[in-house]
């Protein structure tokens, strides 16, 4: 997929979601750049949700905002890697993972943040993510079907898979 195709679909797919999901969100941004996770060689980052804090933390202002950020780059060397790699799929629930994160921070909840360090330390470790555990609240997270991708949580099921 070019960059522009990446761009376009990314936009159409924010066009998708109901707007109280993208309230107090300044923008989504589909970059060029590719982001490898710190410490690693060969993992990508494919998105990120960009929240400031509070505006007088290190100086922010109201000109910054939140903003969600998905890397083209990223997506291409996955792909580049895997044969199967489906870009709708994978744009989608990288989108909604992030907007999840937005909505859970704006309502000061921690949760998926949590999930995401869990599910990071166990691959780290060379676990599966369905070893990881407990979730924060103690309760066991339901596991996704085979083949059904993790990232896009409770607010992916809300919308449902993209074909």
């Amino acid at each position: 997929m070019t960059y522009e195709t990446f761009r376009r679909t990314v936009a159409e797919m924010v066009d998708e979601i109901p707007d109280v999901f993208l309230q107090a969100l300044q923008g989504v941004h589909a970059l060029e750049q590719e982001v490898l996770e710190d410490g690693y060689d060969d993992v990508w980052r494919m998105g990120e949700y960009l929240d400031p804090g509070p505006d007088d933390f290190l100086g922010g202002s109201d000109g910054l905002g939140r903003h969600v950020a998905l890397y083209w780059g990223s997506f291409r060397a996955i792909a580049e890697a895997d044969p199967e790699f489906d870009w709708d799929e994978e744009i989608w629930e990288t989108l909604t993972h992030e907007l999840q994160h937005h909505v859970e921070s704006l309502a000061g909840d921690g949760r998926l943040i949590e999930e995401d360090l869990l599910e990071a330390r166990a691959w780290a470790a060379g676990e599966a993510a369905e070893d990881v555990g407990d979730d924060v609240n103690g309760a066991r997270e339901a596991q996704p079907e085979p083949g059904e991708a993790a990232r896009g949580g409770w607010l992916s099921r809300l919308f449902g898979k993209r074909s």
